[in-house]
């Protein structure tokens, strides 16, 4: 350990650099799905590529036959199923790893109407969820809704073309 930081230092000293690891940039979220997961993508092509895992029961809420999935790394989050088979993506709810417009998870309002200056503002579920509803029309580049913490005022949830409630 001593040794790898001497290294470093002297490096650094003899006016070398250093690389730095740096992540992949975010997938892009657009109104027609996230990275290469697009709405009404069957679950088994969307399995196949990898994108998202396992179908499992969806929000009781909806009935007995909802199905949804976890998405795989790098993107964090959900999708929702059709009740039919063959099942297909209805909606996909980000929590992290992607970015629509460069706005993302721990953005704020601000920074949604910079990049999509049509969007409309909704309180009503300020107090049952806690989020502030961002919603992007189709005309101003959506069908997009950012969730926005009242707590914090950032952004924890991005759905496309909604954000599913299950709670």
């Amino acid at each position: 350990m001593r040794r790898t930081a001497f290294l470093v230092l002297g490096a650094v000293a003899a006016g070398g650099s250093l690389a730095v690891a740096q992540s992949e940039d975010p997938e892009k979220i657009t109104r027609k799905g996230v990275g290469e997961l697009r709405l009404g993508m069957t679950h088994q092509e969307a399995h196949s590529m990898g994108l998202v895992g396992r179908k499992r029961p969806g929000c009781p809420l909806g009935g007995d036959d909802t199905r949804s999935a976890r998405l795989k790394a790098p993107l964090e989050g959900s999708v929702n199923y059709t009740r039919r088979n063959p099942r297909k993506v209805r909606d996909i709810t980000i929590k992290g790893g992607a970015e629509a417009r460069g706005v993302g998870i721990g953005d704020r309002i601000r920074d949604i109407k910079d990049a999509y200056p049509k969007a409309k503002v909704d309180h009503s579920t300020d107090e049952t969820f806690e989020l502030t509803l961002v919603k992007i029309p189709r005309d101003g580049g959506g069908k997009l809704r950012f969730g926005v913490s009242t707590k914090t005022d950032k952004i924890t949830l991005i759905g496309v073309p909604d954000i599913a409630f299950c709670e």
